[in-house]
């Protein structure tokens, strides 16, 4: 029983590190920045990507800590499969496992004899995992292939060899385990197969005095014969060309005059771009906000002052700034007025009522009221010269129009 233990783990060992250095040499499932690819592939037809296996093997049975030690003797197995691969990753298979056992303790049907060989016959169906085409990308090219799987299905246990024999004894039991397939591709018909499979039965179906399960466990070695198609095709990422009807004579002069006609328009409006960036180009260089004179297709820049002084009318005795009057000042100053711009600020009254004290008071409120507003603008306090001028008449009548401050660009 040791033995068999050995060869077995001794075999998965060595699958394990063949199969995965195969993969670590791959590199023609790879695209130019050598990222692994792996699909999508084409659908495949009913019998591609088909095989049938034929191997020959041993089995035994480990037993459970309930059942006597001197269990696990070696029996012959065989092996007959029929799978398919659905996508490099993914195939199923239907097979039939076994042929006999051999156990020295004596059966729970007492007419089984003690010590002599049993028949161990397993229909079964295997779910595939081709891990190697997973993780590394699908070739089909590559040597050693690694593919676990699951497995169900139907065991029989039998008195004979042979469970159709008159008078033989059978034991129908459901079994389930996984197994191990390594696949090394000879050519691409011929493969050679290690398969490693470990079954869990019912323990009381086999012995007196056995535990719930029993793991039955088994190695073989044959050959893959590939039917069909053997390889799989990626989609094409590839559009492919509409080649449209041919036209007839009169739709392909139709369409060339069409097209003499469109030119013929394009050569005009570059003709009209030209000619138009021709007469913008002395404008390139203008500055935002200045002033030009332009003469003879030439731009200069002048400084343009106020050709009147700004005039802010009052009410009757007010120093308050109106806001129709303060629209006026706003206008002074984001038109006319600018940084560097100086100016004379005049306050004036209306003679013709109040005391001359009063007036000169007043006057001097209002010119004070519009150089605070021409601050809050933004211009320095050194380019304004104020002046009070008490009451006056400036503009003789009305007299309203003496109530009034002005402001002069020097």
């Amino acid at each position: 029983m040791k033995g068999i233990k050995t060869i077995l783990g001794a075999l998965a060992a060595a699958s394990l590190l063949f199969s995965v250095n195969a993969t670590a040499q791959e590199n023609n499932n790879r695209d130019e920045n050598g990222k692994i690819v792996r699909g999508a592939y084409e659908t495949n037809k009913a019998f591609d990507n088909t095989f049938i296996g034929i191997a020959g093997g041993v089995n035994s049975v480990v037993p459970s800590v309930r059942a006597p030690k001197n269990w696990g003797n070696i029996g012959l197995a065989v092996d007959v499969n029929f799978g398919k691969w659905w996508t490099p990753a993914i195939g199923m298979r239907l097979g039939y496992h076994g042929l006999w056992d051999n156990a020295k303790i004596a059966f729970q049907n007492p007419a089984l004899a003690a010590n002599t060989r049993f028949g161990f016959h397993y229909a079964h169906a295997d779910f595939l995992w081709n891990i190697s085409n997973s993780i590394a990308g699908y070739k089909e090219t590559r040597f050693w292939n690694f593919v676990p799987y699951a497995t169900m299905g139907v065991l029989d246990v039998c008195s004979g060899v042979n469970p159709f024999k008159k008078g033989a004894k059978n034991n129908l039991e459901y079994a389930a385990g996984a197994g191990l397939l390594n696949v090394l591709r000879l050519g691409k018909r011929v493969n050679l197969t290690i398969d490693l499979m470990a079954l869990v039965g019912r323990g009381a179906a086999y012995t007196n005095g056995a535990g719930k399960f029993l793991i039955l466990p088994s190695a073989t070695a044959g050959l893959q014969f590939n039917l069909g198609k053997t390889n799989f095709d990626r989609h094409s990422t590839i559009t492919p060309v509409v080649i449209p009807v041919p036209f007839t004579t009169e739709q392909y002069n139709a369409l060339k005059d069409k097209v003499a006609a469109l030119e013929k328009e394009n050569a005009a409006l570059k003709n009209k771009v030209a000619a138009l960036e021709k007469e913008v180009a002395p404008l390139r260089n203008l500055v935002n906000g200045q002033t030009y004179l332009y003469e003879n297709g030439t731009f200069t820049a002048v400084d343009v002052k106020a050709g009147a002084p700004v005039s802010i009318y009052f009410d009757l005795g007010s120093a308050k700034i109106s806001a129709r009057e303060k629209a006026h000042l706003e206008y002074f100053t984001n038109n006319i007025a600018t940084a560097d711009t100086k100016v004379e600020v005049n306050g004036y009254a209306d003679k013709a009522t109040g005391s001359a004290k009063t007036n000169q008071a007043l006057s001097e409120k209002r010119a004070k009221a519009v150089v605070d507003l021409l601050k809050k603008a933004g211009m320095p306090e050194s380019n304004i010269e104020c002046k009070a001028n008490g009451g006056v008449d400036i503009f003789n009548t009305p007299a309203y129009k003496n109530r009034v401050v002005t402001i002069e660009v020097k």
